[in-house]
């Protein structure tokens, strides 16, 4: 037995956690394409980058990381957006980052990285106890159970 396996609580206390930091950080980011930056100056530095797709690119950015951001932050739809962010970060990885080394403030790919990694691993463990997808598969699950024992 391990020991997440001894103390569940704290593994969903680090889902949680994981959950509110990368959730926080994506929120930012992709407000600030959209409020600070504003969609078009995107869409164009992102055709400057040579991003296939330029506008679709710059919206799908901007609102996996608004939407998913705050998916993460209410644990909700975790796999799903988890999937979305990896696919989000994959392309910024290829088309900007991957040639510029490890370093961020040399361009590189470490902010992409682990951004892409932690949504991985949100993806595949899920929001935990302490989020909305918790309560409402509990919650479906819990029903599904009463609608077969009265059945």
């Amino acid at each position: 037995m391990n020991f997440a396996d001894r103390f569940p609580v704290l593994r969903d206390f680090g889902l949680l956690l994981g959950r509110l930091a990368l959730g926080t950080i994506l929120l930012a980011h992709g407000l600030q394409k959209l409020t600070d930056i504003g969609l078009d100056s995107v869409t164009r530095g992102f055709a400057d980058m040579g991003i296939p797709f330029p506008s679709l690119a710059a919206h799908y950015s901007t609102w996996v990381e608004i939407l998913g951001g705050l998916a993460l932050i209410l644990g909700l739809l975790v796999p799903v957006f988890g999937v979305l962010i990896v696919l989000d970060m994959a392309g910024a990885y290829w088309f900007v980052h991957r040639d510029n080394g490890v370093f961020v403030n040399e361009g590189g790919f470490e902010l992409v990285l682990l951004i892409g990694a932690t949504a991985l691993l949100l993806a595949a463990t899920g929001s935990g106890r302490f989020g909305l997808d918790a309560l409402l598969w509990r919650r479906s699950g819990s029903a599904r159970r009463r609608e077969r024992s009265t059945a």
